[in-house]
């Protein structure tokens, strides 16, 4: 197959793996192209996501990289085998790539973990608060690109509507819940939406009342995606140029530690459900 020219955050992720593997091995570059009988530079090309790697050749590399957790190799013999277009791919070329990145990474998940301040949690939006949102981007973006942006949040909440719905433990700030944004009938609206979706079976929502005090991460939304294995768990950070991806095992571990003590501080589903209530009542 012919290289790709932008690979996707998910492609990048199994060359990094690989690459991993390989450091741990001790083992060179122009070793790793023997086994494959492939040119050295092809190796750092799988290694960056650009040049795909077949399920058997990256069987032979874990063989003689004498990895032997077979559950990982597995879990990455799925995602090099994977040539299927996610929904995603619609928008790719209109919408920025990190955007799409984020709805395969949530697709892929076998559970995520959100932790939102400031405003609610996309994969449980309601249309008008999603357009309130990215109507008040500075410099302002045009209409269109407004929609789209709407039309691909909306489309995301697809990981719940399907055969097996993601697990989803979302912990949400007071504050989250009292920013109106759109005004107070979309808000009210939103609220409602976010009560009925506490309902699902796979989806708990967890309040952090401002009574809490200071909490780890207050500057910053995040979320923590599970992978089939643990090392293949990543976090997700917003930042203003885009959607930040890390995955190395001492940031997996600071955010492990992160949700812990959520889970700790904040109210229990039930105590959750009736403080968004008695918000919803006073808007």
């Amino acid at each position: 197959m012919p290289p790709r020219t932008t690979p996707t955050e998910r492609q990048q992720r199994l060359g990094a793996e690989l690459r991993k593997m390989r450091m741990a091995a001790g083992v060179s570059t122009h070793y790793a192209a023997g086994l494959l009988g492939i040119d050295r530079p092809k190796i750092s090309n799988i290694e960056s996501g650009v040049r795909v790697i077949t399920p058997d050749r990256l069987r032979t590399l874990a063989c003689n990289y004498a990895c032997t957790d077979e559950k990982y190799v597995e879990a990455l013999v799925a995602m090099a085998a994977d040539r299927t277009h996610g929904w995603w791919e619609h928008f790719r070329g209109v919408l920025p790539a990190g955007l799409l990145d984020i709805a395969e990474l949530e697709w892929h998940a076998v559970r995520v973990r959100t932790s939102q301040v400031m405003h609610l949690p996309g994969l449980l939006q309601t249309e008008d608060y999603a357009r309130a949102i990215f109507g008040a981007v500075l410099p302002p973006m045009p209409r269109l690109e407004v929609e789209l942006h709407v039309a691909h949040r909306l489309q995301r909440q697809q990981v719940f509507e399907r055969d097996r719905p993601l697990d989803y433990v979302g912990y949400i700030h007071e504050a989250a819940l009292r920013m109106q944004f759109g005004g107070r009938k979309v808000m009210r609206d939103q609220l409602d939406h976010l009560l009925l979706m506490s309902e699902r079976e796979s989806l708990e929502l967890r309040v952090l009342p401002v009574e809490t005090g200071a909490f780890p991460g207050a500057g910053h939304a995040m979320l923590y995606a599970e992978g089939p294995v643990p090392q293949l768990d990543s976090v997700q950070l917003d930042s203003a140029g885009g959607p930040c991806f890390l995955y190395a095992e001492s940031q997996l571990a600071r955010y492990r530690a992160h949700l812990a003590w959520m889970e700790q501080a904040a109210l229990d589903p039930k105590q959750s459900r009736d403080f968004i209530r008695d918000i919803t009542r006073d808007l």
